[in-house]
């Protein structure tokens, strides 16, 4: 083909969604109601990165089916996929041989909640989009945000398909296209690349608080039924990590003999050589967790970051053209371990709200109408914990006591939150750790995970993972922290190779590995590491999560 280049098609919709999450779906959902009662026609389209809906997302989860409920009244006689009650909570902290049961914190009991897998709820609030009339595209990603000429956001083009990693088009190119709206929904979950420009454009940060992050590392296991407590919903906190550094652990007993268990660890962690994949299989190995798992088999494995800046940090959400929604957004909260439904309800209060700017050709705020609603009153009530555990495991555990029991949230003060990047002590501060070998049944190496995550992309592509400077790969990160992305990506991307004969170490990146976690574009001490989309339809494909 040379490097001729096919021109765009055009599609036009009243809105345009991108992210087939549990927001972006609510919004799509909402939306379509609001036009059916109206009797009007309303043009709404889904544009989804994953092959599938369901095919990146990942989520404990314990689901809380509030924001679901007022959404989808009849949710159960629909056939939703939530199908195990949360039956009992155990809140454990652990020493390297010891559990001690702890209080469950109010804000973690879940009677009334569900284990569920995220992508499954997904995949079936597709389906009730669709049937509504909602377009949804699965396997085309959201790679430019389009502007009018007075600057108005007026919808995204999708990647092209078919560009080889020089830049110029193959014998399968295919261009982008186009999707216009009216308006836009930004619904692309922790750290999303438009989602990232769009805050920097707009100065949708300006007088916030940084977004803080937090690493999640997840595997799906099937194991022996006299191990298995449906509904039995396990925290920890403690081992394997050091007081200072936050995080803990959840299981999950599903049904089918399936558990999710995972490790969350917050970006804020100062010890370039923590390594969050090694630190959540040692986990593993605590007496008190291992008997869960001897005898079963690993069947899936994933890794996303999600964001734990709460309400200090949630950035202005409203500008020309649109708004941000979802984790996109912000909307988790932390010491609750939920997210899915404010996620939801924060895309049911947008879709209204651009109802009203369609119809009523207003300018009301998304932000305006969440702040009146339940999302606000939770995240508010609850700003101050995540930030206090700055003070260590048990300054925070003391603080959080405080706030809930005595407090109740509603303290005249506010702490605000840093930028993780910033966190890091340079190599010769911090302390290396000795991580065992894996033992291949409750233990695994990085480049295994990968594989049983069904992780693919397109070989012949330009790059997704750019160094701005790849300079400073070797003259900061390597110089100075040790190259800590050799660690702190849970899929084995980023490699420092030294070669007999070279002039110096240099850094391999093996794109294809990746796992879509967005960990390397928030943890990168010079913020030098930019995450864009790859091909749309490529990076995991989670069965289940």
């Amino acid at each position: 083909m040379g490097e001729e280049r096919l021109q765009r098609e055009r599609m036009e919709y009243d809105v345009v969604i991108v992210g087939a999450g549990p927001s972006g779906l609510s919004a799509a959902i909402r939306l379509k109601q609001l036009a059916a009662a109206s009797e009007r026609e309303l043009g709404v389209c889904v544009v989804e990165k994953g092959s599938e809906v369901g095919a990146h997302i990942l989520s404990g989860a314990v689901f809380e089916p509030r924001a679901l409920t007022e959404l989808i009244p009849d949710w159960r006689e629909a056939g939703a996929p939530l199908v195990t009650p949360a039956e009992e909570d155990r809140f454990l902290l652990l020493t390297k041989t010891r559990s001690v049961r702890l209080p469950t914190p109010p804000q973690m009991a879940n009677h009334g909640n569900y284990i569920i897998s995220l992508g499954n709820l997904c995949r079936w609030l597709a389906q009730q989009a669709e049937a509504l009339g909602v377009e949804i595209y699965p396997g085309f990603a959201a790679a430019e945000v389009l502007f009018d000429a007075a600057g108005r956001v007026q919808g995204i083009a999708t990647g092209d398909m078919g560009i080889g990693k020089d830049g110029r088009p193959t014998d399968r190119y295919q261009p982008g296209v186009e999707l216009v709206g009216r308006e836009t929904l930004f619904a692309e979950g922790c750290r999303g690349s438009l989602t990232k420009r769009l805050v920097k454009h707009f100065r949708l940060r300006d007088g916030i608080d940084p977004q803080t992050y937090a690493i999640g590392i997840k595997e799906l296991w099937e194991i022996a039924p006299d191990r298995h407590q449906p509904g039995l919903v396990v925290h920890t906190i403690g081992w394997p990590l050091d007081a200072a550094t936050y995080g803990g652990s959840f299981l999950y007993h599903l049904e089918d003999r399936q558990v999710a268990v995972g490790f969350v660890i917050g970006l804020d962690y100062k010890n370039p050589f923590l390594n969050p994949f090694e630190e959540f299989q040692r986990f593993k190995t605590h007496p008190a967790i291992r008997p869960f798992f001897e005898g079963g088999r690993r069947i899936a494995y994933g890794a996303r970051a999600l964001n734990e800046g709460g309400f200090q940090s949630i950035p202005r959400l409203d500008f020309p053209g649109g708004a941000l929604i979802g984790d996109a957004a912000g909307f988790l909260n932390v010491p609750k371990i939920k997210g899915s439904h404010t996620a939801m309800k924060s895309g049911m209060v947008a879709a209204e709200t651009l109802m009203r700017r369609l119809s009523e050709e207003t300018n009301a705020e998304v932000r305006t109408a969440l702040e009146e609603s339940w999302v606000w009153e939770e995240l508010r009530g609850v700003r101050n914990i995540r930030p206090s555990f700055r003070w260590g495991l048990w300054g925070g555990l003391a603080y959080s006591a405080l706030d809930t029991y005595v407090l109740r949230g509603k303290a005249p003060w506010t702490f605000h939150n840093h930028a993780d990047h910033l966190q890091l002590t340079p190599a010769s501060e911090g302390t290396r750790i000795d991580y065992p070998r894996p033992d291949g049944k409750i233990t695994f190496d990085r480049l295994s995970s990968v594989f049983v995550s069904n992780t693919n992309h397109e070989e012949d592509q330009p790059p997704h993972l750019r160094l701005r400077d790849p300079e400073k790969a070797i003259s900061v990160n390597y110089r100075l922290y040790d190259s800590p992305e050799q660690r702190y990506c849970p899929a084995g991307v980023y490699e420092i190779v030294e070669e007999a004969g070279a002039s110096g170490p240099y850094l391999q990146i093996n794109a294809q590995n990746c796992v879509h976690c967005k960990t390397c574009d928030i943890k990168d001490p010079e913020q030098n590491i930019d995450w864009v989309v790859p091909e749309g339809g490529g990076g995991p494909n989670y069965p289940n999560m």
